[in-house]
């Protein structure tokens, strides 16, 4: 399986004309008015119109995604703003409609009970969840949802802080933390909170238009909650919120005391009696923070030999997207936080996007969204875009476990030694220390949208006390206290996609058990890593995972399990 890489090639449309582009609803009309009345009266005719379906999906989502990667890669423009709106607000609530009445349509057809249930099975299971699901006064609403969870991007992307005498992007400036220099640190993360408690009250009433949209979305679809109503949304069919909770429940009793482990061992390296919020990330005195690259350009051309080494295919895939200009790596003013890649529907060769500032993280973020595009670029030659709607419990496997099978190869990056050492650790820490924060993000989510109504205050105090219980308490927060209670505002997935976080710790565990295997047997890992995302969404997710070599397991005696292979790892590292 571990191939050659092979260009993409564009395959030709056969429904919608050549040079037809997205321009308002009234041109697309037609197609969907065609679709919904089309006559199918064999097994044939159907197949025929799910190629058709599937052609006009891949269209307009492709213009979808370039319309909001211009505006995250400039807030400033208007253009791009107008762009995104104008189809959040005029074409999609006018798609939905159609949606809802091409799925009741594929759901009657009687054909459809002699498609291929290997292959069909999760599609139609979607199909029919997401029927059952629609409402026509929830278009509107989604629509509003949309529009304003853009709003946390425009906010954040224009958060800006001068360090000795130039101005930096908050991404930027967190390389600062990394500064030997105690009293730079100090410095620069004091500016830093100081600049988002100025957004505080915005956010705030920014997510409370949220919430209650949300809610509004919830009750009219029949759930008590959206907390309810999202789990079906999202499609969770494999695991319930009771294993969720129990995911938490285990985080706290088995990966907390790792994290522990790490911060205490920091501590020493530093030689502190008390740690503060801008220790996490620093090294001693005498140790220069790492540099690992200049500029993107030289992100990329270091992180395709390490793909390269890890398979010609990997290699290939960000090759192709170097040479068709579908790659913004640096950090600049008016560009939105975070990073991400977007698969391209109709073309096949995705978009990544990040804020690279020349730190380690950096290098762990182009790993793992270069992990997505390698699952981009797998899933592709699927028959239908349906196929590749994968959910994110095996999407981010994908990334998540291209960031640790690549740490071997980090030499790249590193000439000396013991800074590669200090990169594998560095990613360790990471690995060991999301996962406490994402229970943290995925049971205050719990209770966000089970508490329909509460006050921002209550809001506050609910965060600390799930906070708390996350948390090592090692870090002395004194003189933060505001800045730790409105934490949770610098987390992205809360006001853009609700209860997407989960999915990035069942799959850091899934990571770690690849890992696992691949230090075992690395050909048989790459192997059955790249099977599992050429099947796309065309399994369970139970079955993808096994089809990868690995369990779809959160329960406490599985995390266990995970945490007792980690812990002599971080012993042959230096931690004890």
């Amino acid at each position: 399986m571990n191939k050659a890489f092979e260009p993409l090639t564009l395959k030709a449309r056969q429904f919608l004309p050549a040079d037809f582009k997205v321009t308002d609803w009234d041109a697309l009309l037609p197609y969907f008015e065609e679709l919904k009345t089309r006559e199918l009266n064999s097994k044939q005719q159907l197949e025929k119109w799910l190629q058709d379906v599937s052609e006009l999906e891949a269209v307009i989502s492709e213009d979808a995604c370039w319309r909001q990667i211009n505006m995250t890669c400039d807030t400033t423009n208007k253009e791009y703003e107008a762009a995104f709106t104008y189809f959040c607000m005029e074409i999609e609530p006018k798609m939905k409609p159609y949606g809802f009445e091409l799925n009741k349509k594929l759901l009657a057809c009687p054909f459809t009970k002699e498609l291929d249930t290997d292959l069909y099975f999760p599609y139609l299971r979607s199909v029919d969840n997401a029927a059952k699901l629609y409402r026509e006064e929830n278009v509107q609403l989604q629509a509003e949802m949309n529009l304003l969870a853009q709003q946390y991007g425009v906010i954040s992307g224009a958060m800006s802080v001068e360090v000795e005498g130039k101005e930096y992007t908050l991404q930027q400036a967190a390389k600062f933390l990394h500064s030997p220099d105690r009293s730079i640190r100090e410095t620069v993360f004091t500016k830093v909170a100081r600049r988002r408690l100025e957004d505080k009250e915005k956010l705030n009433e920014l997510f409370d238009k949220l919430l209650k949209l949300r809610q509004q979305v919830a009750l009219n679809a029949g759930f008590d909650n959206y907390r309810d109503y999202k789990f079906r949304e999202l499609g969770r069919f494999d695991y319930s919120v009771a294993e969720c909770f129990a995911f938490h429940d285990a985080v706290k009793e088995h990966i907390v005391p790792l994290h522990a482990m790490l911060v205490k061992n920091r501590q020493r390296k530093l030689g502190l009696d008390t740690m503060r919020p801008w220790d996490g990330d620093a090294e001693p005195v005498g140790v220069e923070p790492l540099h690992p690259f200049a500029d993107g350009k030289e992100l990329i051309d270091k992180a395709e030999k390490v793909f390269n080494d890890l398979g010609p295919y990997f290699s290939g895939c960000l090759q192709t997207m170097q040479q068709m200009h579908r790659l913004d790596l640096n950090s600049r003013k008016g560009k939105a936080p975070g990073g991400y890649n977007c698969p391209l529907a109709e073309t096949g060769v995705p978009f990544i996007f990040m804020n690279a500032a020349g730190t380690m993280s950096d290098v762990i973020t182009i790993m793992h969204e270069g992990g997505h595009a390698v699952h981009s670029f797998l899933s592709h030659p699927l028959p239908l875009s349906a196929f590749k709607e994968y959910p994110m419990e095996i999407a981010e496997l994908a990334s998540m476990s291209m960031e640790l099978f690549s740490m071997e190869h980090w030499d790249v990056f590193f000439n000396d030694t013991q800074e590669l050492k200090r990169a594998q650790l560095e990613e360790m820490e990471r690995v060991i220390s999301v996962l406490p924060w994402i229970a943290t993000i995925d049971k205050y989510q719990h209770w966000l949208y089970t508490h329909p109504g509460h006050t921002i205050a209550e809001r506050e105090a609910q965060w600390l006390i799930i906070l708390n219980e996350f948390s090592t308490g090692i870090t002395d927060w004194s003189g933060f206290e505001e800045y730790r209670t409105n934490f949770w505002q610098k987390q992205l997935h809360l006001f853009e996609v609700p209860f997407y976080y989960i999915e990035y710790g069942i799959a850091q565990l899934g990571a770690i058990a690849m890992w696992r295997q691949y230090r075992q047997n690395k050909e048989q890992a790459i192997d059955n890593y790249m099977k599992a995302l050429s099947l796309g969404y065309t399994k369970t997710l139970k079955e993808l995972y096994a089809t990868a070599g690995i369990k779809f397991d959160f329960s406490v005696a599985y995390i266990k399990e995970l945490a007792d292979f980690v812990t002599p790892v971080l012993n042959e590292m230096g931690v004890e």
